[in-house]
C-alpha cells in the first residue's frame, strides 16, 4: 500500500482535502512526493514540515516555505536552503556557524552574502573540510587570505575559486610568496608516509583513491595544481608550462583552457594520452589548421570531441559523421549553420551531411520535406522526431525504411493517434516503439494497452491520462510496484477511488 500512496502524492488530480489527508499520514516517502505538487498551498507546505520534519528543506527549495515560516532552531535544514537561495536572515547564519553537526557548517560556507562576522568564525572551523567549503565559493578577499592557510586541502579549493585573484592562483601554482603547507587530510588522519589503497576495505574511510603524503602533502599538492590549471582565472603565462608535464592529468585540466596560445594547443594536440586530445578537440581555442590535424587522429573519442567543435568546418564534421560514433544528438556547429549552410548541407550527395542537418527542429518547410523522402534510412530517422511532418510523410518514412524508423516516427509529437496503434502493432516488433507510444500525448487506448503488454514500457503507459480508467484501477493491484505506483499517480483515475485509496490508509 505504501507505493500506492506515494503514487497518489503525486496525482495532479488529487483534491485538497485528500492532499490534506496524506499530509497528515506521510512518511519520508510520501513527503517527498508532496513536496513536488505545484497546487500545494502555504499552510499545507507548513503542516507537512511539521508533520516530517525531513521535508522542510525540499519545501523550502520548492519555494513552499518562506523565512517567516522557518525556525532555524527547528528546521536548520530548510534555513540552510533559504539561505543557499539568498532569502535567508543574517541571524540564521549566525546561529548555525556554531551547529555542531559539522555538514551543516560545512553547507553553511558555501551560501551565498554571509555577513562577515560568520565567514570569519567559518574561516576558524576547527574542522578543515568547513574551512575548505568556504574557500570554495567565498570572495576575492577571503580566498586571497585563505590561499595561505596552513592546510593543503584548503588551499585546493582555493585554486578551485573563479573569484580567487588571478596573482593568488598563480601563486598556487608556482609556491611562490606563499608559507609552505604543513597539513593535509592524509596526514591529519594517517602515520606517514602513507598511500591510500585504491581498494580501501574500511567503510568508514572516505579518502580520496591513490591519496598519498610523505610529508610534501603531494596528492593533496597535485589536486591543487590540477584544480588551478582548470581554473579560467589562472593566468595562463603561470599554465603554459604544464603541457609537457609527466602527470597526464595536470596535462588534461590544460587541454579545456581556452586562452591556450597555439603552441600550447600543438603540442596537447600530440599528446599520448587520447582524453587530453578529445578535450582539446572540443576547445574552442584551435585553429582550422589544429582542427583538420585532428580530424585524423585514430582514436574515436578524439574525432567524437571534434565532432562538438564549435567551429569544426562543414566538410570536416560530414567526414566526421562518417567515421565517428556521433549519434542522434544535434551538434553546435550544425546548430549555428546559416540557412546557406543548411541548404548546401540538405542538398549534399553525401548522407552523412543530411544526416546532420536533419537533426534541426527548426528546418524551413521546403527543406523539412525534401528530406522526409530522403532514400537513406539515417536522414530519415534523424528528421522522423521533426515536427510539422504529416500523417502521410510519416507513413511513408515506415513504408520506405521499416523498423530503422519506428522508434523515431513514433516520437514524432504530431503523429496522429491511428498511426501510433498501427506502430505498436507492427511486424516485427521494436521494444522502443512501445516506450514512446506510452508517453506519447496522442496514444490512444488501444495503443496503450499494447504497450501494457510490454515489460519496460508498462511502467510508462501505467501513467497515461487516456488509459480507460478501469483498466488504471486494475493496475493499481500490479505486481510490478513501479507499474501500480504509475496507476496510482494518473489523473484518470476516478475521484471515488481516489479518496478510497487514501482514506483507506
Amino acid at each position: 500500500m505504501h507505493h500506492i500512496l506515494c503514487g497518489l502524492a503525486a496525482n495532479p488530480a488529487l483534491s485538497s482535502e485528500l492532499v490534506d489527508r496524506l499530509i497528515s499520514i506521510a512518511d519520508d516517502d510520501i513527503a517527498t512526493d508532496l513536496a513536488c505538487r505545484a497546487d500545494l498551498s502555504r499552510a499545507q507546505a507548513v503542516a507537512l514540515a511539521e508533520r516530517v520534519g525531513g521535508s522542510a528543506m525540499r519545501l523550502a527549495y520548492e519555494g513552499r516555505l518562506t523565512a517567516a515560516d522557518v525556525d532555524p532552531a527547528v528546521w536548520p535544514d530548510a534555513a540552510l536552503a533559504l539561505l543557499d537561495h539568498g532569502v535567508g536572515r543574517p541571524e540564521w547564519a549566525r546561529l548555525l556557524a556554531a551547529d555542531p553537526v559539522r555538514e551543516r557548517r560545512e553547507k553553511l560556507a558555501a551560501c551565498p552574502g554571509l555577513p562577515s562576522d560568520v565567514v570569519d568564525t567559518l574561516a576558524a572551523d576547527p574542522d578543515v573540510r568547513v574551512v575548505a567549503e568556504l574557500a570554495l565559493w567565498t570572495t576575492p578577499d577571503v580566498a586571497a587570505r585563505l590561499a595561505a592557510h596552513p592546510h593543503a586541502e584548503v588551499r585546493r579549493m582555493v585554486a578551485g575559486n573563479e573569484a580567487t585573484p588571478p596573482a593568488v592562483l598563480a601563486a598556487l601554482v608556482t609556491g611562490e610568496g606563499l608559507p609552505a603547507v604543513r597539513r593535509c587530510l592524509v596526514c591529519d588522519r594517517e602515520e606517514i608516509p602513507f598511500v591510500h589503497d585504491r581498494h580501501c576495505p574500511r567503510l568508514d574511510c572516505d579518502l580520496p583513491s591513490g591519496a598519498s603524503c610523505d610529508g610534501s602533502h603531494e596528492s593533496t599538492v597535485h589536486a591543487m595544481r590540477e584544480a588551478a590549471l582548470r581554473n579560467p582565472a589562472t593566468p595562463v603565462e603561470a599554465v603554459v608550462g604544464f603541457v609537457d608535464h609527466p602527470s597526464m592529468l595536470l596535462r588534461w585540466a590544460l587541454a579545456a583552457r581556452q586562452d591556450l596560445p597555439r603552441q600550447a594547443c600543438a603540442r596537447l594536440a600530440s599528446d599520448p594520452a587520447p582524453g587530453v586530445r578529445a578535450d582539446l578537440a572540443e576547445n574552442p581555442a584551435i585553429d582550422d589548421a589544429l582542427i583538420r590535424a585532428l580530424a585524423g587522429d585514430r582514436d574515436p573519442d578524439v574525432r567524437r570531441g571534434l565532432a562538438h567543435h564549435p567551429r569544426v568546418p562543414l566538410d570536416v564534421l560530414t567526414h566526421l559523421a562518417r567515421t565517428a560514433k556521433i549519434g542522434n544528438t544535434l551538434l553546435p556547429r550544425i546548430a549555428a549553420s546559416s540557412p546557406a549552410e543548411v541548404e548546401e548541407l540538405a542538398k549534399s550527395p553525401d548522407p552523412a551531411a543530411r544526416m546532420l542537418v536533419a537533426q534541426l527542429r527548426n528546418l524551413p518547410s521546403e527543406i523539412r520535406d525534401r528530406l522526409a523522402d530522403d532514400p537513406d534510412a539515417k536522414v530519415a530517422k534523424a528528421l522522423a522526431p521533426h515536427p510539422g511532418l504529416t500523417e502521410a510523410q510519416l507513413r511513408a518514412m515506415v513504408d520506405r525504411h521499416g523498423v530503422r524508423v519506428l522508434a523515431k516516427v513514433a516520437t514524432n509529437p504530431d503523429a496522429p493517434p491511428a498511426l501510433l496503434e498501427e506502430l505498436v502493432r507492427h511486424e516485427p516488433t521494436v521494444q522502443k516503439v512501445f516506450r514512446a507510444v506510452g508517453r506519447h500525448r496522442g496514444a490512444t487506448a488501444s495503443a496503450l494497452l499494447v504497450c501494457l503488454a510490454d515489460r519496460q514500457a508498462r511502467p510508462v503507459a501505467a501513467g497515461h491520462p487516456a488509459l480507460p480508467p478501469p483498466v488504471v484501477v486494475e493496475l493499481l493491484a500490479d505486481t510490478d510496484r513501479q507499474v501500480a505506483e504509475a496507476a496510482a499517480a494518473n489523473p484518470s483515475l476516478p475521484p471515488a477511488v481516489l479518496s478510497d485509496l487514501v482514506c483507506l490508509r
